[in-house]
């Protein structure tokens, strides 16, 4: 709530986002839940020279960061380790990378969006070095992904792509720097998710979570190499 507040002013596109479901994801941290980690915004709220700035972390007070950054900037803080204690007069926390969560602790700590002009640019684009290992395309005409003997191979960074309503087919048709001619020879494996679907399409809204809930036990269960 204290981000979306402060993150995201009044718009008519967005006179009804609080219908919508909760999410009540777990790097959305409650003011009463201790967490090493918290999410914050700078706010416009005075220090002395060289102090930093002072962080909303939705808690009863704010946190002092010792950086100079923006009013209005999102930033990871964190946390000093508080539990069984009262807060203390001045709350001290670090800012820090917002994947220091995950990679120090494993923490699921939300996800990152990237803009792609094309099927090329999702493929090629990769923010990771060494790029995407496996690349998976979805389709009803691909390969069985409920069948007994599916598998995924060892992968370090997977890339799953959903076309529109047209498929992945028109997807391709629309990029004129991909000289493929069938979607299928653009990906490492081209999976059916949702076999005897009994419908004429999916839509995409529906083919995420139909997929994902599929490869999860897979995706667990990968040992890259």
């Amino acid at each position: 709530q204290y981000l979306r507040k402060e993150l995201f002013p009044m718009h008519p596109d967005l006179k009804f986002a609080g219908l919508l479901n909760p999410l009540d994801a777990p790097h959305h941290v409650r003011y009463d839940t201790p967490s090493p980690y918290r999410e914050g915004v700078v706010v416009n709220r005075p220090t002395k020279p060289g102090q930093g700035v002072w962080v909303n972390v939705g808690l009863r007070q704010c946190a002092l960061v010792g950086v100079s950054i923006p009013v209005g900037t999102r930033v990871t803080v964190k946390m000093p380790d508080i539990r069984g204690k009262k807060l203390p007069k001045t709350l001290r926390g670090t800012a820090v990378a917002p994947s220091k969560p995950r990679t120090e602790e494993g923490m699921y700590w939300g996800y990152q969006t990237r803009l792609a002009g094309g099927l090329f640019k999702v493929l090629s684009e990769c923010p990771y070095k060494g790029g995407y290992d496996l690349t998976i395309g979805t389709s009803e005409r691909g390969l069985d992904a409920a069948s007994a003997d599916f598998k995924l191979p060892p992968f370090r960074h997977v890339l799953l792509v959903f076309g529109g309503l047209g498929g992945l087919e028109d997807a391709l048709l629309g990029d004129e720097r991909l000289a493929a001619s069938d979607p299928s020879s653009l990906f490492s494996m081209y999976i059916n998710s949702c076999s005897n679907q009994g419908s004429r399409t999916i839509r995409t809204e529906e083919a995420v979570p139909i997929t994902l809930s599929l490869l999860r036990p897979h995706i667990l269960a990968n040992k890259p190499k």
